[in-house]
């Protein structure tokens, strides 16, 4: 178990570390829009940082396999706000946003538009065609890659807002 004394000597060096972080994985500035200094962590038993919540809301998960962040809705709300369209998004069309908006996947088939430097297995944020967002997940294709499909899963929905 971590002392409290032990957590106030973690929480700085813990709030620059996700923030160069966010920098990476979203780019410049993605940090601090993502990151207020209020922000508070969980800790591994390993004193790794394992959630970062403001207030009750879960913003991210630091994935153990490769240190990246899997998006809470909340967290992908403030990066949706801070990154421009059409950057780190899936446009779909808009009878399939209310499955999508339950936590369903979001297929090929019904993405009309996506960011071209997505990556599969990058974190993206599943818009309607007004750029609301209605989900976050990871990519299963690359962005380029969706457009060409007519079947499978373009997205892997891990929240949507019906579902928060």
């Amino acid at each position: 178990m971590i002392s409290s004394e032990e957590l106030a000597n973690l929480s700085k060096p813990s709030l620059t570390r996700v923030r160069r972080i966010a920098d990476f994985q979203f780019g410049r500035g993605a940090g601090e829009a993502l990151f207020p200094d209020e922000v508070t962590f969980s800790y591994s038993n390993t004193k790794r940082v394992r959630y970062v919540n403001l207030g009750k809301e879960r913003l991210v998960t630091v994935r153990a396999n490769d240190g990246r962040f899997t998006l809470g809705y909340p967290g992908a709300k403030r990066l949706h706000e801070f990154l421009p369209k059409p950057e780190n998004r899936v446009v779909v069309m808009e009878e399939a946003v209310p499955f999508i908006a339950d936590g369903k996947n979001a297929m090929a088939k019904h993405v009309i538009s996506a960011d071209g430097k997505i990556l599969a297995e990058d974190e993206v944020f599943v818009v309607d065609e007004s750029d609301n967002l209605i989900a976050t997940g990871m990519a299963v294709l690359a962005g380029c890659e969706m457009l060409g499909f007519n079947f499978g899963t373009a997205v892997k929905v891990r929240q949507g807002v019906n579902k928060k």
